[in-house]
């Protein structure tokens, strides 16, 4: 690896989490809501608030509902919709992913959505760890113009396909990054970086963030629990990266 520093990508599924993060020390954003759903789109009041609070660069997900990445004529309207939002919006980036049913990528709407987001940068999702060849798949990323990959290495782990990581930073050669995302923390985010050459890494850094509220009421039996980031496990991750 040279001594270009490492940029660390922390996914977000609110605007708590997302200052939380940039507080820590996040060099971008990638801003999404319901976690459950694996990430949708954000509110449009979201998306409003969170651009007017910090200049730090904020990728929104652009996915209208959680499950696979096969889109119907009226669904990918929705995501040209909400992309021409974020773009209006002031956004630097927006992340999107796009199949055909025979687990190709969508070649045709995602070079579509590229162009109707210039000059904001695109990167395609973790829909790629779907996709029916991986080789193949990043060919046509890159020749839809997208700007980089998030990519798990079509396993639930990173840690587990790092070799496959590598042949992707490899065949890539420059021409678009590849961003390993999924399981990465503090422990290993360096041996992420060093195996496989890129120069970009992604992590949620997840945590379960308690209510504040002094009065719960006992009858719901409930525990009232929102999604938030580790500081502290950003801030190991940008120190074992960068040091």
């Amino acid at each position: 690896m040279s001594n270009q520093k490492v940029i660390l990508e922390v996914a977000v599924f609110s605007i708590e989490a997302a200052l939380s993060a940039i507080k820590a020390g996040a060099d971008r954003i990638e801003f999404c809501e319901n976690p459950s759903e694996g990430g949708t789109t954000p509110s449009y009041g979201s998306l409003k608030t969170l651009i007017s609070l910090t200049d730090k660069p904020i990728f929104p997900i652009i996915r209208p509902r959680g499950g696979d990445f096969l889109y119907t004529q009226a669904e990918y309207d929705v995501i040209k919709a909400d992309l021409l939002m974020v773009k209006e919006l002031g956004y630097p980036g927006a992340v999107i992913g796009i199949l055909n049913e025979d687990g190709s990528i969508d070649v045709k709407r995602t070079s579509e959505l590229v162009q109707l987001a210039t000059p904001m940068q695109i990167t395609f999702h973790r829909a790629f760890d779907r996709c029916n060849d991986p080789f193949k798949g990043l060919a046509d990323i890159i020749a839809s113009g997208c700007k980089r990959i998030l990519t798990s290495g079509q396993v639930p782990n990173v840690v587990d396909a790092l070799p496959l990581m590598k042949q992707l930073v490899e065949k890539a050669a420059g021409r678009i990054i590849i961003l390993p995302g999924s399981g990465v923390r503090a422990n290993n985010c360096k041996n992420i970086i060093d195996t496989t050459g890129t120069i970009e890494i992604h992590s949620s850094a997840r945590k379960a963030i308690s209510s504040f509220m002094h009065y719960k009421a006992p009858s719901m039996n409930e525990n009232m629990v929102s999604m938030g980031v580790d500081e502290k496990e950003i801030e190991l991750m940008l120190w074992a990266l960068n040091n």
